[in-house]
């Protein structure tokens, strides 16, 4: 309980739309608006999707390079791309931009169903991902969407493909995945190596009790736009950064202490810029 509290900001997923909710962010500079702003909250680290001006999804090499350059003239929150894309992207074009070497990206060691559709990932693609993030030093963060996805990224360490210790993220209550509940939670928080670090992503109704849950338990958060677009109920948040707001009242009330981006850098074993 004593241990900084890591919040992510998913600031701008692939799904989210203006029709859903008006306060997503599209462009760069709006984006990095809210980065600033979740990063002023007690955010450490901001995850990142790329859209167009009309909204599109995109992981054109060149508007990472933006979001990346106006997140940086603004604060200094840690950037961590998304390799996910959009179902649907090939992989080459979800990694594209890792060439501009954020400190930080995501890895998903998995297929799972998503709603309607499959994010595909077969193991030449969560390969060709693990090399590209080797190659640039980037360190990854293993997105688990169910169990069997534990022991795949886990066969990479033992592989060589990936360096232990890793650091999890576990997005729970996507339709198809792993339910959101407290007791999912605590049984891959048992499921990973004990010197692993981890963090908790919850959908929609779910996004804040697992996030105070895993405060309880001594991980850390993601919360944001991309996964809920609720406060509370049927009260739209005004951006990603007050669903960070709550998550550090939260963490006052029972004695969490925030950490810093500089902190998580040392947690989560990134390397310098």
């Amino acid at each position: 309980m004593t241990a900084p509290l890591i919040i992510t900001a998913a600031v701008v997923g692939a799904e989210v739309m203006r029709d859903h909710t008006p306060h997503v962010p599209y462009t760069p500079d709006e984006i990095a608006d809210e980065a600033l702003r979740c990063y002023e909250a007690g955010a450490a680290i901001v995850h990142v999707h790329g859209r167009r001006d009309d909204g599109t999804p995109t992981q054109d090499l060149e508007t990472f390079r933006a979001i990346l350059n106006a997140i940086r003239e603004r604060c200094e929150i840690i950037v961590q791309f998304s390799t996910g894309g959009d179902v649907g992207m090939d992989v080459e074009e979800r990694i594209e931009a890792l060439e501009l070497r954020p400190p930080m990206a995501t890895l998903t060691t998995g297929t799972v169903n998503f709603g309607d559709d499959v994010f595909l990932n077969p193991l030449p693609v969560i390969r060709s991902i693990a090399n590209r993030l080797n190659k640039f030093g980037i360190r990854p963060e293993i997105e688990i969407f169910d169990t069997g996805m534990i022991d795949t990224a886990q066969r990479l360490v033992d592989q060589g493909l990936l360096e232990g210790p890793l650091h999890f993220d576990f997005v729970l209550g996507v339709p198809g995945g792993m339910g959101a509940s407290r007791r999912n939670l605590e049984f891959l928080v048992e499921s990973i190596p004990d010197d692993s670090t981890w963090s908790v992503a919850g959908m929609g109704r779910h996004e804040l009790p697992l996030a105070y849950a895993a405060i309880e338990m001594g991980g850390h958060v993601r919360v944001g736009l991309e996964d809920n677009i609720y406060l509370s109920r049927g009260v739209l948040a005004q951006g990603s950064f007050e669903l960070v707001e709550k998550v550090v009242e939260y963490a006052e009330q029972v004695g969490r202490p925030l950490a810093s981006a500089e902190q998580a850098r040392s947690l989560l074993r990134i390397a310098d810029d």
